[in-house]
């Protein structure tokens, strides 16, 4: 707060980030129209400069610099803090940044939990000439499923390649992720509950891990990422689906082989890479909130109750940690349920809600072409004339009103299968705005406390977009799954550093026609944050076997205890306390 009413921001000194000197606090040179000989002068503006001028220059920099702006998003967060908050309010404008980034956090695990992965596990089992493949047959989710559980790390990662400025955000975050899971949380699951680990599934995943680290290694060092090298990356994970499905399939013929031979009455023996479900409580209590007497529900009643995000016996039940964060999820969570259809195939009705699903013939592609390239898209005006999303208006309502009156509340039409994909775009679109929102915003923190984009990816992207998958599989341990939840940290990562560096330069390179994506680290940061992921995974890869893959608690500790370490070193890097000497040193 000091640095800030001082007009210096941060309140930190600046540094030498990408062989261009930022200004000190204070006034600078341009704002003082005083020429200093010993302040080096960037060869261009930069966005961070904006620290070095008086408070008065400061929103006339951001409208005009060029590197200040945003290639996406609905809202200018540098605009924002410079512009509209006096000086005084600064800090204000911060913590009202901070709670919008939590919340926006919040809305992506909410949209890939409740929409984005159940629609995909839908598409997931369909059968058809396009799906008849064993989409799930991998225990570990190395396929659609596991697209959905690391969408949020994916999506933030193709937001923060699509603009080179925030590139060291996705590397960031993706390594920082990695870190996190691979110690923090397998660390924990190791301390909940003694477990033996699958031996051949992790293994095969943390080889292919190791090599996912290697080859992003290499391009940073390279500096560039071609079209082969992106390429690469995506044809090594269909390698490792290749590799997972054909191991399952070659252990499971093998085991039936050998239970032909074997003596009446032996014990089947599960595969390393397969826990049975064992449930104390399966009978379904909501059949005892079935009414006595049928009757038919009305369809404003359908739609009421398809539009209510609260289920009243759950909230009855629950603690008030539980009850605190659903009044948070009820604003997100009712948009999203009137904006993106959900398909259940586990349901007898495949969840099909007539009114709500005709809202969302018309509703949904309305989303699709406000979100689409933060709405650039939809204010398009066709022929000058009409904009396109009042021609989407007009065609979803038509299509609405057809389907409504051609169908029936009690039985889904046929054609329901359409609305999983029609759900799935829409979610993927919803959760592309958040992150491209969360992306800015820790941009625009970068620029005004002065810290590079690796730091914020491995601290705040990283925990935010793996906060959910540690509680998830903590949970699972703790229910007694401590060899899935293990499993889960091993083989989810994979997806998420492959298909979000590898598609994430893929779409760069055709969205800018260029041949090549060019990589610029932060210094020392990121060769620190790519030490210590490989290191990591070289100390598991070890240890795990000398224990017999029987994960110890001094394991656990050990892991905790290094990413502790890990985070100190990345923070005094980034503060240049750790740094290499040059010549004029």
């Amino acid at each position: 707060c000091v640095g800030w009413a001082l007009g210096g921001c941060g309140g930190l000194r600046g540094r030498a980030e990408g062989g261009v000197f930022s200004y000190l606090d204070g006034p600078g040179p341009a704002a003082l129209g005083v020429s200093t000989p010993d302040v080096l002068l960037p060869p261009s503006l930069q966005c961070r400069d904006v620290c070095g001028l008086n408070v008065s220059a400061r929103c006339d920099f951001i409208r005009t610099t060029p590197d200040c702006r945003s290639k996406g998003g609905y809202l200018n967060y540098l605009e924002g803090i410079f512009c509209h908050f006096p000086p005084n309010l600064l800090p204000l404008a911060i913590t009202l940044y901070a709670f919008w980034l939590l919340y926006l956090f919040l809305i992506l695990g909410v949209t890939a939990a409740k929409f984005f992965c159940p629609n995909l596990s839908a598409i997931s089992t369909m059968p058809g000439p396009l799906l008849c493949v064993p989409l799930t047959c991998s225990p570990h989710g190395v396929t659609f499923l596991a697209f959905g559980n690391g969408a949020p790390d994916i999506f933030s990662a193709l937001v923060a390649f699509s603009d080179p400025r925030t590139a060291g955000l996705a590397f960031g975050a993706l390594f920082g992720a990695g870190v996190l899971v691979t110690t923090v949380v397998a660390g924990g699951i190791a301390i909940l509950r003694p477990f033996t680990a699958a031996s051949r599934p992790f293994l095969r995943d943390i080889v292919f891990y190791m090599v996912a680290v290697f080859l992003t290694f290499t391009a940073l060092y390279l500096g560039r990422v071609t079209l082969a090298w992106a390429l690469g990356y995506l044809g090594l994970y269909v390698f490792y689906v290749v590799t997972v499905v054909l191991g399952t399939w070659i252990y499971r013929w093998q085991r039936r082989r050998s239970l032909v031979y074997s003596m009446p009455g032996t014990p089947e023996i599960l595969s390393d890479s397969e826990e049975e479900p064992v449930s104390s409580n399966s009978y379904d209590y909501s059949e005892e909130y079935r009414p006595l007497l049928f009757y038919q529900e009305t369809t404003a009643q359908i739609l009421a109750q398809a539009l209510n995000p609260l289920d009243y016996r759950k909230w009855r039940i629950k603690s008030a940690y539980w009850r605190a964060l659903k009044v948070f999820k009820l604003p997100v969570e009712f948009l999203l349920l009137l904006t993106v259809p959900v398909v259940d195939p586990d349901k007898e009705d495949g969840n099909w809600k007539r009114p709500l699903n005709c809202l969302h013939l018309a509703i949904s592609p309305l989303v699709l072409v406000l979100t689409l390239q933060s709405g650039a898209y939809g204010v398009y005006d066709i022929g000058g004339l009409v904009p396109v999303w009042a021609v989407v208006v007009i065609v979803g309502t038509a299509v609405a009103a057809v389907t409504f009156f051609a169908t029936s509340n009690s039985e889904p039409p046929r054609f329901h299968w359409l609305f999983a994909f029609l759900g799935f775009l829409t979610s993927a679109l919803w959760i592309n705005a958040a992150a491209t929102e969360v992306v800015n915003i820790l941009r625009s923190l970068g620029v005004v406390f002065r810290l590079s984009n690796t730091v914020l990816g491995l601290t705040l992207l990283a925990w935010g977009n793996s906060i959910g998958d540690a509680f998830s599989d903590f949970t699972l341990a703790r229910q007694g799954y401590p060899r899935m939840a293990f499993s889960a940290c091993f083989g989810g990562i994979i997806l998420n550093l492959l298909v979000g560096v590898g598609l994430g330069c893929l779409l760069q390179i055709s969205r800018s026609h260029a041949a090549e994506v060019k990589l610029e680290p932060d210094g020392l940061l990121v060769w620190v944050l790519a030490g210590a992921l490989g290191l990591s995974l070289v100390c598991s890869l070890v240890s795990v076997p000398l224990q017999c893959f029987q994960p110890s608690r001094v394991y656990g500790f050990c892991l905790l205890l290094f990413y502790a370490n890990f985070l100190v070193v990345a923070l005094l890097t980034e503060f240049g306390v750790i740094h290499l000497k040059t010549a004029f040193e």
